[in-house]
């Protein structure tokens, strides 16, 4: 059997994409993200050493994993970041990482040194007093700077944008025009639910509203779609003339189920088969047993249901019951 189909789901889905949570620690407080009162931190005795991430990172590279990105949390918050970033950068993996770019600076030559080409930088709001809002906290400065040394250094740099309805949608064009001097990518996601994070469909800016807002400004043979990569959980698009593209990420309004590619590991070594699932797997009591963990992984990936953890309609989708379940995003890793 060739590696490409050691990771098949039921739906004849293969898997090549591993994201992996290093840890559960931010420096930021992003209200869609983590809940107001804070989450109740896993022990670290819980928590998958480095040695536990690289060999469970190795197994799923074994079975055709050819893109891993480390998220958080915060990933470079971990006292062994360094290391950890190091240690897979020899996999001969796409390596990639989501990070709030507050760290960067610490983390240049490491990145380099592994291979890392592409960054995705977390920034909700343009405006210092709405991101200061958003986070609860004051890095504004500092991620804009963090942003602009990615790019003099050379780095494949993405921006992730939250639209959240009244509060950041009115920065859609202003985020699309930091694209017209600066080959970035501006990705517009989704509001999402997850526990904790006050979730309702009034608050959702749709793929269809979202473009709306973009024709209002440019004109439609102004706005050229791209072609998106296989497995692409982005509508990619830029505007004629400007360097840069943006992108819409839309779960909500859109899912792109059908060709989803990608496995998560979270903090406390537990699989998630779809971001939207409260179904886990846990691994690290069978791998510090010393016994294989495949038939766990073979498990997991033969429970996935066809579309975003079987809510496949909106009425589903919309029930919070089912999100309350599911752990808040701060503890999945995005």
């Amino acid at each position: 059997m060739e590696k490409s189909n050691l990771l098949q789901d039921a739906f004849g889905r293969g898997h090549d994409y591993l994201r992996i949570s290093i840890t559960e620690h931010c420096n930021l407080r992003c209200t869609y993200c983590m809940p107001e009162g804070g989450v109740k931190l896993t022990p670290k005795a819980h928590l998958m050493t480095a040695d536990e991430i690289v060999s469970i990172a190795q197994t799923f590279v074994n079975l055709g994993v050819t893109k891993i990105r480390l998220t958080g949390g915060e990933p470079l918050l971990r006292k062994d970041a360094h290391e950890i970033i190091q240690r897979l950068g020899m996999l001969g993996v796409n390596l990639t990482i989501t990070t709030n770019g507050i760290l960067v600076p610490e983390f240049i030559t490491t990145f380099k040194d592994s291979g890392i080409k592409t960054i995705n930088i977390s920034i909700d709001s343009l405006v210092k007093d709405k991101f200061n809002a958003i986070t609860r906290r004051n890095y504004f400065d500092v991620v804009k700077e963090n942003i602009d040394l990615l790019l003099q250094e050379g780095f494949n740099v993405k921006l992730n944008i939250v639209l959240v309805k009244c509060f950041n949608d009115n920065e859609i064009n202003d985020f699309i025009l930091l694209t017209k001097d600066k080959n970035i990518q501006v990705r517009f996601i989704e509001f999402m639910p997850f526990n904790g994070n006050q979730w309702d469909k009034s608050k959702l800016v749709s793929f269809a509203e979202l473009m709306e807002t973009v024709r209002s400004v440019y004109n439609t043979n102004e706005i050229i779609k791209l072609e998106d990569a296989p497995n692409d959980t982005a509508k990619n698009f830029k505007i004629n003339t400007y360097q840069g593209s943006f992108a819409v990420i839309s779960s909500v309004t859109n899912p792109f189920c059908g060709t989803c590619n990608r496995i998560r590991l979270t903090a406390d070594g537990k699989l998630k088969n779809c971001l939207f699932s409260n179904s886990e797997t846990a691994l690290l009591p069978t791998l510090r047993a010393g016994e294989s963990i495949l038939p766990l992984i073979h498990q997991n990936l033969i429970s996935k249901k066809a579309v975003r953890a079987g809510m496949d309609d909106d009425a589903k989708f919309q029930n919070t019951e089912q999100s309350s379940q599911n752990r808040s995003m701060i503890t999945i890793g995005g």
